[in-house]
């Protein structure tokens, strides 16, 4: 090899060598700052951990005696607007949505303060939810009686949106189907409709 292209290939490899060094030094800053600007979220101390299960505790026992096992049947859904009513079952799996709505198992029971979640099939239950909208009723009864929610809104989310679950700070009903409502396969998206409780 020539002495010239000796030097070509020196200085392209220093070249090379030279640009990963600065892509290296300018990564390790973006993750540097990022850390130091993220830092940890201040964990909630245990005591008010503590005092808000004891709430929810206590709430659930003025209500209801005890938690449902999964696959429970623990009442009915009637949405006035299709004049339909609907079995309730506890849990959100195969078993129970074949047989009617399911109770998301994590989220709080019907006229308990918080979410409780309600889901069912766009192609059996829920194939008419589309038509129930803003300011409509939703009436659960169970074993703690009867609950009329207003719906507030309803919102398209991602299938894998979590927000739909999130804790709320005053009695909500979530009704979630799968949308659109005549998509051929596993759907992309969600229906949802929240409501506030009115009475009960």
């Amino acid at each position: 090899m020539s002495k010239k292209k000796r030097n070509i290939l020196l200085i392209f490899t220093g070249l090379i060598v030279g640009i990963g060094v600065v892509f290296t030094l300018l990564n390790g800053w973006s993750f540097m700052k990022g850390y130091a600007l993220g830092g940890e979220h201040p964990k909630k101390p245990e005591i008010q951990q503590d005092a808000f299960k004891d709430k929810q505790k206590k709430d659930r026992e003025q209500l209801y005696s005890k938690a449902p096992s999964v696959g429970e049947e623990i009442g009915e859904l009637y949405i006035p607007k299709l004049n339909s009513t609907l079995p309730i079952y506890h849990g959100t799996n195969e078993d129970e949505l074949e047989k009617g709505v399911g109770h998301f198992a994590d989220s709080v029971l019907p006229g308990e303060a918080d979410n409780s979640v309600l889901s069912g099939h766009r192609d059996t239950v829920f194939r008419r939810l589309g038509e129930v909208g803003v300011n409509d009723e939703l009436i659960v009864t169970t074993a703690a009686g009867e609950f009329t929610y207003k719906i507030r809104k309803t919102r398209i989310v991602d299938a894998d949106d979590r927000t739909v679950i999130v804790p709320k700070p005053r009695a909500t009903l979530t009704l979630s189907t799968c949308y659109p409502f005549h998509y051929i396969g596993a759907a992309p998206e969600r229906f949802i409709l929240e409501a506030y409780l009115i009475e009960g």
